[in-house]
């Protein structure tokens, strides 16, 4: 369990990234706390992505202030960001689908033990390990021996937020963990995001659903072309004002009028100004 210091695990003040001439982020503001859960939301090009690679050291951002643990902060590649307790689960998990439970559990961690001379890996402690570990999780997978790929992906995202606790995260960073799940697995992730949040980590969710946001989330921003377009907390903002933001309401009525200028498709326009209101 995570001790809560009352101050941010991370804090954005201003952060803005270009890539040559292209400004991929603009002047973004965003506080990560322990045991509560921050909700970034955009469509594909909002800068969900280009936000992640800074938090999680893939790219030093150009403007504004990165504060980990109120320092001011710079990292130079995920292995800082890694041991400064930044955890990140990517949409295309790091697996070794052939490989058992505990060997993707402890995948470039292994534990070993000595024999004389003989350095060998402590095949039992580890599953041991990944079996408390996952049922601590609340995560019912008895057979810590079968290959991962044999799990659902919900499963898969469970098993990787699980191993991101037990290596000591305060921070877990989570992109689009339900983009490609049915409802059931995706219902089976944002379980285990209440989970994580409850243990006391900070969790940064990047989603484009604000349906999958909104019943785990304590706070929101969204990003559109890079920019802040709302930053949120819960008690700020409802799902259907949430859901007509990231639709872009106006744009939709401003394509209504366009439409309605060119004549016709009657039936088509009133659903275009139903999706916007």
């Amino acid at each position: 369990m995570i001790a809560f210091t009352g101050k941010p695990l991370i804090s954005l003040a201003g952060v803005g990234k270009r890539y040559g001439s292209i400004i991929a982020l603009r002047d973004v503001d965003m506080d990560v706390e322990a045991g509560k859960v921050t909700c970034v939301l955009g469509d594909n090009g909002a800068g969900k992505s280009t936000l992640i690679k800074i938090i999680a050291g893939l790219h030093r951002h150009d403007d504004g202030d990165l504060l980990v643990d109120g320092e001011s902060t710079s990292f130079h590649s995920p292995r800082e960001a890694l041991d400064a307790g930044i955890a990140t689960v990517y949409q295309d998990l790091a697996v070794v689908p052939l490989m058992p439970v505990w060997r993707n559990f402890f995948l470039g961690s292994e534990l070993t033990r000595r024999i004389g001379p003989l350095k060998l890996l402590d095949v039992e402690r580890m599953k041991e390990i990944t079996r408390k570990e996952l049922s601590d999780m609340g995560i019912d997978l008895r057979d810590v021996e079968q290959p991962i790929g044999t799990l659902s992906g919900g499963e898969r995202q469970c098993v990787a937020i699980a191993r991101a606790v037990y290596f000591g995260a305060k921070v877990l960073i989570l992109d689009e963990p339900t983009a490609a799940l049915g409802v059931k697995q995706a219902g089976v992730v944002l379980r285990y995001i209440l989970q994580a949040r409850d243990r006391g980590l900070g969790v940064v969710f990047i989603t484009h659903n604000p349906h999958h946001a909104f019943p785990v989330g304590n706070r929101f921003l969204l990003l559109k072309r890079g920019r802040s377009i709302g930053y949120y907390e819960k008690d700020q903002i409802h799902l259907d004002e949430l859901t007509a933001q990231m639709a872009g309401g106006a744009e939709l009525q401003e394509l209504a009028h366009e439409l309605e200028q060119i004549g016709g498709h009657t039936e088509e326009l009133r659903t275009i100004r139903t999706d916007a209101t």
